[in-house]
């Protein structure tokens, strides 16, 4: 019986032909991601906003514009109101009132009476409270932890591969997450603690891929000292390309699976996945090789051109039962 191969095992597919358009693609799109989240912001859920939000589903559709005059009447300040998954949720943001928690769960149960009588057999699916103090820690304490996890596996690159290495992953990285936030700036889906830890795996995901190729072209870069670097990545991308292919589309088919059937909760954090995990994989591909290009990495670079006691293989042929 054989085994199904998604890639061909004498694939020699030429990715570093199309790296300056690639590169290009990459920048334009990291530039729009950065005037997207500079103009537009991020719609922060309760978790960084602070306030009082409340899921509410109701027996027939509603119209946002009668809802918002139904909380309006409550006299608990101007709130955001929106469609939550159909025409029968919506999510009920309102600034906290002053006072203690007792103040607030008057304020809650005020709104929840009139939307009762308002909306017979209304269901409260969710209500949440975060103070301002406690959002604004939340934020900066999300942000430290997604540029010390980047900075961190940098380092490790550094010393695990050489720095030019480290460089092309931290790119690598800076890329995935600005594309990914980009995206939450556009769609002006909620950006909560939940899209944080989604950002996070996917800098996990990323570098687990990354490190796979670079690993593969420090091999090849002691093996075939005569080759030209083009033509060296193109071998090592095309030899981990069968396990990219695979890894990339367990995972692609487990996070679409989320975003049809998980549900509004689960939402968010799916789709912020399959996103990065798509954009990770281009860019361990077409971002993380092409640095090493503009700096100036060749086969000689890093290994001596001869060894003490060991002959080097100077030749630009593979090795038989190698891929």
């Amino acid at each position: 019986m054989r085994l199904l191969k998604l890639v061909p095992d004498n694939t020699n597919f030429p990715f570093m032909r199309f790296r300056l358009p690639a590169m290009a693609l990459s920048i334009l799109v990291i530039l729009g991601a950065m005037v997207l989240v500079g103009t537009r912001g991020l719609n922060y859920g309760v978790d960084f906003a602070g306030g009082l939000m409340m899921e509410v589903r109701v027996a027939e559709p509603v119209r946002v514009d009668e809802m918002r005059a139904v909380v309006n009447s409550a006299g608990a300040g101007s709130g955001t109101i929106q469609n939550f998954g159909d025409d029968r949720t919506v999510a009920i943001r309102l600034p906290l009132p002053p006072g203690d928690e007792a103040a607030v769960q008057r304020v809650v149960t005020r709104i929840q009476g009139i939307i009762s009588d308002r909306y017979k057999g209304a269901e409260f699916r969710r209500v949440e409270t975060v103070s301002g103090k406690v959002s604004g820690e939340l934020v900066e304490t999300g942000a430290l932890a997604v540029l010390l996890a980047m900075l961190g596996i940098a380092i490790y690159i550094w010393f695990r591969f050489e720095w030019q290495f480290g460089v092309g992953a931290l790119f690598s990285l800076a890329h995935d997450v600005a594309i990914t936030m980009g995206f939450f700036s556009l769609t002006q889906l909620d950006f909560d603690l939940n899209i944080v830890a989604a950002v996070l795996t996917i800098v996990g995901y990323s570098l687990n891929d990354t490190i796979v190729v670079y690993d593969r072209v420090r091999e090849n870069l002691r093996k075939y000292r005569k080759m030209g670097i083009i033509e060296l990545l193109d071998l090592s991308l095309n030899e981990t390309l069968p396990r990219t292919i695979v890894t990339s589309l367990t995972m692609i088919i487990a996070l679409a699976t989320l975003v049809v059937l998980g549900g509004e909760v689960m939402f968010g954090f799916a789709v912020a996945m399959l996103l990065g995990i798509i954009v990770g994989t281009y860019s361990s591909i077409f971002v993380a090789a092409s640095i090493l290009i503009w700096l100036k990495v060749k086969p000689d670079t890093f290994v001596p051109a001869t060894t003490v006691g060991e002959k080097p293989v100077m030749t630009n042929e593979r090795l038989p039962g190698k891929r």
